[in-house]
This record gives structure tokens, C-alpha cells and sequence, in this order.
């Protein structure tokens, strides 16, 4: 990622209605729509709250297998990664966006629930559960046969050896076509800190995310809440991963297999250990509300030589060796219909994109992988 520019949200946040910004947002959809990605700085997110955020999630995931176990809700069903979106990376407060994807949820499939009901899961998933789309997609697989052998991802030999936690963030529409399962949240035993630390990180996340929503609409020439108008009451996650790097910290280990992301927009938070690689221009979601103009980033999470010097390093200085990621996804609302926004309308490519509902979309995704659950009335 060094030769991305880095965003910093602070002249935005001073004062948006500054006519001489529209440079700097003319630059955020400008990256977005070449790369899918995005390095973001937004003062309010300081390196003290990612570090009490991993602090707690590495104690968490530093538990007992039986422990975490408790905390799973496999009733609710599984849920996984798919987006395009904002990571936080690097020093401080830097971030990068990984894909602009199309606009609601999750990733792989499931056949369609009755009466048009999504699971939403909380709660943790183990390891082994999460299954990689360049697993299951067969044309998925075609196309990455006919990359150059040197920018080929690397091949999953199964499941994600890595476990998550499903937090919502943000209050969630009271009527709804596609009702959510209003599951109460899941706090863990012995972690007093654990709601108001999950709340607090989230939020201060999706706010990144809508500022740079805002920033990429004007970027475009769309109205300003383009995008942040369809986001609200989404539904959000807040959905730190654990990958175990005592276990599974050979190199060339897989932790995420080859993915775009499901939902609107995604953020991560600053890793202590290195392994996020990224495939400029490709994906779904904003491709959708642009007409194919702005497409998601794939990416993959695996061991790397950089990776194992984190490693390395960390055992000599006796921390933690759970590799945490400072994952969120924010969705469009699943009521939220997907179509061209304003000029993207006219595009000759608009005519791929007809008018759905979010929640709609995301169950076709779901559809292919085979993770949701049959609902019943």
C-alpha cells in the first residue's frame, strides 16, 4: 500500500461545506473508482482505541475453545466475509478501503429463506466454519486459473482457520421486508468492559466509513447523502476475527481466502500482524449504485513473511500471538432499493443494474455459498 495516498478526514470534518474540498473528495472517488481501495486518517479514531480494542479481543480469543463455545448461537446461523471497503491500516489512524462493494450484507449463500427473512448471526463463530468463495465458486476459480501465475491468491485447502465475533452496531428498522433475527447481543463471562468497548470502537468506525460515504458521493457528483441517506439503519457488524498464529502461523496459512465483501462499505482497523493483501478493481455492491463505474477490491488475509517477523517479534517481547482483526461492515439498509444514482442512471451500462432491494441482493449472494439458514414462518 505505499504508493496510496493517505486521505485525511480532518479538513472534511473542520468544515464540509468548504468549496476547496472538493479536490480532496474528487481524490477519494477517484482512488475508489481505479482501486477499490482507500488509506483513510480520521483524527477522532486514535491509536489508544484500537489498542484497547485488540487488547480486549486478544484476551478474548486467548480463551479456551470451550470457553468461546459458549458464546455461539449456531441457531441464528453463520455468516461470512464478501465488500468494498475502508481498512484502517498502518500508523495511528491510517485506514484502507477495500472495496466499494455493492450495498448490503454478507457473503455466501444459502437458499432463500421463507417470507424473505435474513439471519443476521451473533455471537462467535470457530474456526472451520467460514468458507472462502474462490472455494465454491467455480467461476470464481476460472478467472483466477487465467490470472499471471505471480498475482494468483492463494489457494485455500478449506475452511478459514479463524474464529469471529458478530456485534451489531447502530439501531436496526422497527418494520422491515427482510426481518432480522432480533437475537439479544452476546456478552462473554469476566469481560465488564466488553459492551461499551465494542459500542464505543464500532461507532467511531462507522463514522469514518460515513464520512468517507459522504466525501466518495461528492467525489461523484451526487448528492452528499447519496450514500449515507441508504446506510441508515443498516445492518451493521462489528466482526473481529481471531486467527491463532501459535497453530497456524506457518507461512503461506490462509486465514481469509480470496473474497470480495458482501456488504457497502468495509473498515479495518490497524493489525498487529501483517498478511491483508489486496487485488485493485474488482467486486460488486457500489458497482451497483454507479453503474459498473466503482467496483470492490478481492482480497485475502495469509501468512507472510512479514508475518512471521511480527511473530517472531511478538514472542520475544511476550505478547499476545492471536492475530485480531479490527473488522466492521457497514451495509446499506436492506429495504434500501439497489439502483444507478443520478447521473449513473444515464451510463449505457445502467441497464445491467436494475432496481432491487439490498436485501434482496444479498440473498442471491447468500445463495452461493450456502451459509444461511432455513427460516420458518
Amino acid at each position: 500500500m505505499e504508493n496510496f495516498p493517505v486521505i485525511d478526514l480532518s479538513p472534511y470534518l473542520d468544515d464540509p461545506s468548504n468549496p476547496e474540498l472538493q479536490k480532496l473528495c474528487s481524490e477519494v472517488s477517484r482512488t475508489l473508482k481505479e482501486t477499490g481501495a482507500l488509506l483513510i486518517r480520521d483524527p477522532r479514531c486514535s491509536a489508544e482505541d484500537n489498542d484497547r480494542f485488540l487488547d480486549m479481543m486478544e484476551k478474548y480469543f486467548e480463551q479456551p475453545p470451550e470457553f468461546k463455545r459458549l458464546q455461539e448461537r449456531p441457531h441464528l446461523h453463520y455468516q461470512c466475509d464478501v465488500s468494498v471497503g475502508v481498512l484502517f491500516w498502518d500508523l495511528d489512524v491510517c485506514c484502507a478501503a477495500c472495496a466499494f462493494s455493492a450495498l448490503c450484507q454478507f457473503n455466501y449463500p444459502i437458499p432463500s429463506l421463507k417470507q424473505n427473512s435474513i439471519a443476521f448471526h451473533v455471537g462467535v463463530t470457530p474456526e472451520g466454519v467460514e468458507v472462502p468463495r474462490s472455494l465454491v465458486d467455480e467461476e470464481m476459480q476460472k478467472k483466477l486459473k487465467a490470472m499471471p501465475p505471480q498475482n494468483q491468491p492463494t489457494t485455500p485447502r478449506g475452511p478459514d482457520p479463524k474464529w469471529r465475533y458478530m456485534w451489531r452496531i447502530g439501531p436496526r428498522p422497527s418494520d422491515t421486508r427482510f426481518k432480522e433475527l432480533n437475537a439479544e447481543p452476546v456478552i462473554p463471562d469476566g469481560f465488564p468492559e466488553w459492551k461499551e468497548t465494542m459500542d464505543s470502537w464500532g461507532s467511531k468506525m462507522i463514522s469514518a466509513i460515513e464520512v468517507v460515504a459522504e466525501m466518495a458521493a461528492i467525489g461523484f457528483g451526487l448528492p452528499k447523502d447519496a450514500f449515507t441517506s441508504l446506510m441508515k439503519q443498516g445492518p451493521h457488524l462489528l466482526a473481529p476475527t481471531g486467527s491463532d498464529l501459535r497453530r497456524h502461523g506457518e507461512e503461506g496459512t490462509v486465514f481469509a481466502g480470496y473474497h470480495y465483501d458482501l456488504n457497502f462499505l468495509t473498515i479495518h482497523g490497524r493489525s498487529r500482524f501483517p498478511g491483508l493483501s489486496i487485488w485493485l478493481r474488482n467486486g460488486e455492491k457500489i458497482e451497483w449504485l454507479t453503474a459498473g463505474d466503482c467496483i470492490a477490491g478481492m482480497h485475502e488475509v495469509v501468512v507472510t513473511k512479514r508475518t512471521l517477523e511480527a511473530i517472531r517479534l511478538a514472542s520475544e517481547q511476550n505478547r499476545s500471538l492471536w492475530r485480531v482483526s479490527s473488522t466492521l461492515f457497514a451495509h446499506i439498509a436492506s429495504d434500501a432499493v439497489l439502483k444507478p444514482l443520478g447521473h449513473f442512471a444515464e451510463s449505457p451500462l445502467a441497464s445491467k443494474y436494475p432496481p432491487m432491494f439490498a436485501g434482496e441482493y444479498v440473498e442471491k449472494e447468500l445463495a452461493v455459498i450456502n451459509l444461511k439458514g432455513n427460516a420458518t414462518s
